[in-house]
């Protein structure tokens, strides 16, 4: 999924930086609006499997908006959202991060450059599906580490596919290809 994250909405928004965001517990209209609420510009909406998901710019220049945006007031009460920031900041080159919030709080946030970094109400909230996929704990270091000419970024784009797919696999996310109306 997220080789399809990243190869699907750069080819779909060339020149953008976007952050996904699913949201179950709202209706996808109260999303879409909610998003109006938070000044961020929507590029493309659906559901499935229960989830309203958006896609939208991460930042607004339009009013000088570059702050990371709070996704709180989209999940209080009952509803849930899990946000990926697909490009937090091309130009700094981050990496990408994720946060899963609930009833209006931050349950779990981290960058995908940094697994061991995680903040929160409950930061251990994935670890168990994490040591699992061998992201994190002994098994989560390149083998081939100390090996001549080797370079363990190579394995990057792979640890983050399957933080992604251990992530969608906990949320019950829905899988690709999206069915999706285009905003705008």
């Amino acid at each position: 999924m997220k080789s399809w994250i990243d190869s699907r909405l750069r080819t779909a928004y060339p020149g953008h930086e976007v952050n996904l965001v699913f949201v179950r517990g709202l209706p996808a209209d109260a999303v879409t609006e909610g998003f109006g609420g938070l000044r961020r510009q929507v590029l493309e909406t659906g559901s499935a499997d229960g989830w309203a998901w958006a896609v939208h710019n991460t930042f607004a220049p339009e009013i000088n908006d570059f702050d990371p945006v709070d996704y709180r007031p989209l999940c209080e009460g009952e509803a849930e959202a899990v946000v990926f920031v697909v490009e937090p900041c091309s130009a700094k080159a981050h990496s990408p991060d994720f946060t899963y919030y609930r009833d209006g709080r931050c349950v779990l946030h981290f960058s995908f450059e940094d697994l061991g970094q995680r903040v929160g109400d409950n930061p251990d909230y994935l670890s168990a599906e994490l040591l699992d996929a061998g992201l994190i704990g002994p098994d989560a270091y390149c083998e081939q580490e100390d090996e001549d000419g080797h370079d363990c970024f190579d394995h990057n784009y792979d640890d983050d596919d399957r933080l992604v797919r251990a992530i969608a696999a906990v949320f019950g996310l829905p899988s690709p290809p999206l069915a999706a109306e285009v905003v705008g």
